[in-house]
């Protein structure tokens, strides 16, 4: 199984990713990467992926960072670099890989200083590896000194350094970083082709696969999430439940607790997964004496540690709740389709007298100021307006429509 299969549904940008690697092996084997990358090559020293939510971008410049570390003997017989099963590949998609640099916002932003390391990194040669390759999941949150060091990286790369930028869409990176990067735009895969890869890959039943791709309507991740996770299921379950419940104020104000506290508990228990085993090996790697007692000098990394995994905890809380607005929205989308006389591809067919009860009690540009009050929240919640107080604005304005 090649690394190109991570492309769901993305058969263009495969097609182009390939050639890249092909040209980029090309010039490694012959020891000419140290020249510059000649204009008619298809590869180039900065990539910028873009797509809606779910498309894979991030899953796209792995697996090209995997074919771009590729060391399979078979490339010498003309096969396709990623191969899927050498170290290289494997250590790529795993995230282990010496030469290859992921970074992603932990809190709201990406700071400098989360940047600093890896754009230093970014002017060296390979360990081991064939290429430097530096991936930044959340372009979009570099905030302006963060970027800026981008900037001035992608500018004037090393040799042999490529870096990958992946953001929703082009107009949420700088002018001048995007400029100077090779843009793919994947679109939202087909809810048949997603099903298809739960069944291929995760072995999920076709039945259930199929659901699952059609309730998050081609969301790779949510999918194999909701396929295979039956907590995911049931918060899923209770928010589609949310709208019948808004009958009254009271009503409203407790459906938005329980929706900000079962983001919470998502975000606690993946916390509790993660903030332990951190502390550890980081005190272990500081010399934590026996009995847990730290060196001396060594309290304020601790400190960044705790914070960092603070601003994790706030932005997973935030996460889980885009989730449920996600699901509020196609809740309501199907609505609409209802309305307007139509039942082909509901994503919820699963609460379809839900569905059924709420077209029939109100109108058409109810639902669409319903969207727009899910829409809103969403905003307000990019913009770090407190999540109740986000969410209970929402389940009113959803009420009064």
């Amino acid at each position: 199984m090649t690394v190109w299969d991570d492309l769901v549904g993305q058969e263009k940008v495969g097609a182009v990713l390939e050639g890249a690697a092909r040209d980029a092996d090309a010039l490694v084997t012959a020891a000419s990467a140290a020249e510059p990358l000649p204009e008619s090559s298809r590869m180039t020293h900065a990539w910028l992926f873009t797509g809606p939510p779910g498309a894979g971008r991030n899953q796209a410049a792995r697996a090209f960072a995997a074919a771009l570390q590729c060391v399979s003997p078979d490339r010498a017989l003309g096969g396709m670099p990623g191969c899927g099963f050498c170290d290289g590949c494997h250590t790529a998609l795993l995230g282990t890989h010496a030469d290859v640099t992921s970074v992603a916002a932990v809190g709201a932003e990406i700071l400098v200083r989360d940047m600093r390391d890896t754009v230093r990194k970014s002017f060296t040669s390979p360990a081991n590896g064939r290429w430097q390759i530096i991936l930044v999941e959340d372009a979009e949150r570099l905030n302006e000194k963060s970027a800026n060091a981008v900037l001035k990286a992608v500018e004037e790369p090393a040799p042999r350094t490529v870096w990958l930028l992946c953001a929703p869409s082009i107009e949420d990176v700088l002018p001048t970083i995007r400029s100077r990067c090779r843009h793919l735009n994947l679109r939202t895969p087909p809810v048949d082709a997603v099903a298809d890869m739960l069944v291929r890959r995760d072995g999920i039943e076709p039945e259930v696969a199929a659901a699952a791709a059609r309730a998050t309507q081609g969301h790779v991740d949510r999918a194999r999430r909701l396929a295979t996770d039956p907590a995911a299921r049931e918060r899923r379950a209770a928010v589609l439940k949310l709208p019948l419940r808004l009958s009254e104020v009271g009503a409203c104000l407790k459906a938005a607790q329980e929706l900000v506290d079962a983001a919470a508990e998502d975000a606690k228990q993946l916390a509790e997964e993660m903030d332990g085993k951190e502390s550890e090996e980081l005190k272990a790697a500081l010399g934590a004496v026996q009995g847990g007692r730290m060196p001396r000098g060594t309290a304020g990394v601790m400190k960044d540690l705790e914070d960092m995994q603070k601003r994790r905890r706030t932005r997973t809380q935030r996460d889980s709740l885009d989730v449920a607005l996600g699901d509020l929205t196609g809740f309501y989308r199907d609505v609409l389709a209802l309305q307007l006389g139509s039942r082909i591809a509901l994503a919820n067919t699963d609460a379809e007298d839900a569905l059924d009860r709420i077209a029939r009690s109100s109108s058409p540009e109810s639902t669409l100021r319903r969207i727009e009050a899910i829409a809103a929240c969403r905003t307000a919640l990019d913009r770090n307006v407190a999540p109740l107080l986000a969410v209970e604005a929402m389940a009113m304005a959803l009420r009064a429509w």
